[in-house]
């Protein structure tokens, strides 16, 4: 028998298509998608979260809903990125399991079918797909993905081969919990590592795209490497900044502090002048720069607290009560 959905969910899969400027795509890819859905004999829905596109998306999108009645449309004023598509629908899905997908084809709705067979066998609580055979170019896509995926596993302890890959199944106690910003929509495996979650990766086809461009550029990966820096602080130290800034603090003075001691003693020695050396300027320096992280260390605490205390937010998270 085919288990039903549990907990507060109403249905079984919510699927969350972030699009922007997809019209192209999504005549072809919206009812290969409701097929495979409806293979898999569960209730569904698809939301589509349309990021302010400036093509014809949103009308094909109306027009599509009159075929497919599971097809809910959440129109952005504006254009506000893949990372807020994805929070959108993660907050207004109900389903029990949330996929994410790209609308652009490239993501083969048959997969689900296995990702979610490996979720429900594992009891894990996100699969991630992992693209075979890319069609895309080596040295401007593949090769800077392979590289980004061995820092983002080293630095955050979450080994997966493909976090760029958009098909991913997560439990819905995932999806509900995490809060997403800037691009941290492809760190979602490893912000949840936090509260103890199994991920198991699935071998998925990739697809050329058929029509438009991709939203991939340079600049993107900046950012990127920029939020991963961000999650590295979350993941390490985000109930302790003090352990951070409180290190850092301590070295530069205590180095400082070392650097002075040792013009002290040297002018005592020598009766030197030691008023025009560079060390003791940076001695100074290296002094006021601890004292500065250890006062942001302490200001981190305090707003740490406030984040847990105020928002009556536990910092821990319990699998299940019996």
């Amino acid at each position: 028998m085919i288990p039903k959905h549990t907990g507060d969910a109403e249905l079984d899969i919510s699927v969350v298509l972030p699009i922007y400027n997809e019209a192209g795509n999504l005549e072809l890819f919206i009812p290969e998608l409701s097929a495979a859905l409806q293979d898999l004999e569960r209730s569904y829905e698809i939301v589509a979260v349309d990021d302010g596109s400036q093509d014809e998306s949103v009308a094909i999108l109306r027009s599509l809903k009159e075929q497919e009645p599971h097809l809910r449309i959440i129109e952005f004023r504006r254009n506000f990125g893949q990372t807020a598509a994805f929070a959108a629908g993660f907050d207004l899905s109900r389903g029990e399991y949330v996929v994410t997908m790209d609308a652009d084809g490239q993501n083969n709705p048959a997969d689900l079918a296995r990702l979610l067979e490996v979720m429900e066998s594992g009891g894990y609580d996100i699969v991630s797909g992992w693209r075979q055979d890319r069609k895309e170019p080596f040295l401007s896509r593949r090769l800077p993905s392979i590289i980004a995926n061995q820092i983002i596993g080293r630095s955050t302890g979450v080994q997966l081969h493909d976090y760029g890959c958009s098909l991913k199944i997560y439990h819905r106690d995932v999806a509900k919990n995490v809060h997403l910003y800037g691009e941290l929509h492809r760190f979602i495996p490893a912000l949840a590592s936090g509260a103890g979650i199994k991920v198991a990766e699935v071998g998925v086809r990739d697809r050329p795209r058929q029509f438009g461009r991709s939203k991939y550029n340079l600049f993107k990966t900046v950012r990127v490497i920029l939020d991963l820096v961000t999650v590295s602080f979350l993941l390490s130290y985000m109930a302790r900044p003090m352990q951070l800034f409180g290190l850092a603090g301590l070295l530069s003075g205590g180095l400082g502090f070392a650097f002075g001691l040792y013009l002290a003693v040297y002018k005592i020695v020598t009766g030197a002048d030691i008023g025009n050396r560079p060390l003791l300027s940076l001695a100074i320096l290296l002094m006021i720069l601890g004292a500065q992280f250890l006062v942001m260390g302490l200001l981190g605490e305090l707003q740490a607290r406030a984040y847990f205390e105020v928002q009556n937010k536990p910092i821990y998270v319990i699998r299940r009560e019996e």
